[in-house]
């Protein structure tokens, strides 16, 4: 089966909704506002749905990758922004070197763990 795909589009929950806006805007992410509690973020053509709506069991175990092309550079920005002192609950996690590359993490607002990589150019 051929998709001629054009994006993929996850949808993630908000523990507060307004504070995550917040976060997604400050991480750099442009937004759209569809709904009174719904919003598209996106960047460089790609994106995600943020929904005022939140189950502990699915944010919890929600996890998104984010591929990036210098995840030292990003992590240094990411640490720029100062979102653990702004935001409660935000938790940052050191660049990883791994046997596939290297990664770091970002738990957001409501506790959505976001990997941003970097894949190794063999």
């Amino acid at each position: 089966m051929k998709h001629n795909a054009k994006s993929i589009r996850p949808f993630i929950g908000s523990k507060d909704f307004s504070i995550s806006r917040s976060f997604y805007k400050d991480l750099g992410f442009e937004e759209s506002i569809l709904t009174h509690n719904l919003s598209y973020f996106k960047t460089d053509g790609m994106g995600f749905y943020l929904q005022d709506a939140y189950v502990r069991d699915w944010v919890d175990n929600t996890m998104i990758f984010l591929e990036v092309d210098d995840v030292k550079r990003h992590w240094n920005e990411l640490l720029a922004l100062d979102l653990t002192t702004r935001y409660k609950d935000v938790r940052l996690v050191p660049v990883r070197e791994l046997d596939w590359g290297r990664e770091c993490f970002l738990h957001d607002p409501s506790g959505i763990l976001w990997h941003f990589g970097e894949f190794r150019k063999d």
